[in-house]
């Protein structure tokens, strides 16, 4: 597994983008980095790459956001996640990633350009979801953060109905992503997807995680409460753009 300049660049620029997106946009844009490194090694090494640097991020920025998630909505969330990772693990190396990554993407692109449009906005005192809609979006979440790390857009659909202030919004996906990475690693060690290289290159990137985290709580703090939402529901769309594109030309 090598890589040329172009390479450890691209990928050293996906990283930071992911840790300034998990801290600062609730992980909207956290999907970039392994369909990048995928230009310059497979699928299952860049997973495997980036799980150890995700747990990181995860660990930093529970430090930097605990005692303002929304725990209710992690325990909605969390038990369907759980059960998705199981499904992903069977997956693995088995179903079209490709499938997977469309089908997620046409949904985020729906539900982003229905919010951006003003279509059915949720007035400030919107009751939480029942929690069967919970479990659904915490297990897609699970089943393409396991093949993919693509696990944004379904918790990010789920929190964007919310309408929680933005740090609460934040800190809810740093805790809920910090808990699933960590559930996703037994997992990848029984598929056997970590090697040698891919631990020494984790540990190569892993210096860049406070720089990115630390951008992203500095860029959340000068962005007004209406911005950051909109510019989260951009971002989801995007990111959708992105799984829907791999899915199509991948």
């Amino acid at each position: 597994m090598e890589m040329d300049l172009a390479g450890w660049l691209v990928t050293g620029l996906a990283i930071l983008i992911t840790g300034i997106s998990k801290s600062g946009l609730g992980g909207a844009l956290g999907g970039l980095a392994v369909p990048f490194m995928s230009m310059w090694m497979s699928p299952r090494d860049a997973v495997a790459v980036m799980l150890p640097v995700l747990i990181t991020m995860d660990m930093v920025g529970i430090r930097a956001w605990r005692g303002k998630a929304d725990w209710q909505d992690l325990r909605t969330l969390i038990p369907g996640a759980l059960v998705g990772i199981a499904l992903g693990t069977l997956a693995f190396g088995v179903m079209s990633d490709r499938l997977v990554k469309g089908a997620i993407g046409l949904i985020a692109v729906g539900f982003a350009v229905q919010r951006l449009l003003g279509k059915g906005r949720p007035p400030a005192s919107e009751a939480r979801p029942p929690r069967a809609v919970g479990w659904l979006w915490g297990a897609g979440s699970g089943f393409t953060s396991t093949l993919a790390h693509a696990g944004a857009p379904p918790v990010m659909i789920y929190l964007l109905s919310r309408r929680q202030p933005r740090e609460t919004f934040v800190a809810t996906s740093v805790f809920f992503f910090a808990v699933i990475n960590l559930a996703k690693l037994p997992f990848y060690i029984g598929l056997d997807l970590f090697t040698r290289e891919t631990l020494v290159m984790s540990a190569l990137f892993i210096p860049l995680v406070p720089i990115g985290v630390w951008s992203g709580m500095r860029i959340l703090k000068h962005i007004p409460e209406r911005p950051f939402y909109l510019f989260a529901t951009a971002a989801l769309g995007l990111s959708g753009v992105k799984l829907l594109w791999d899915g199509l030309m991948g």
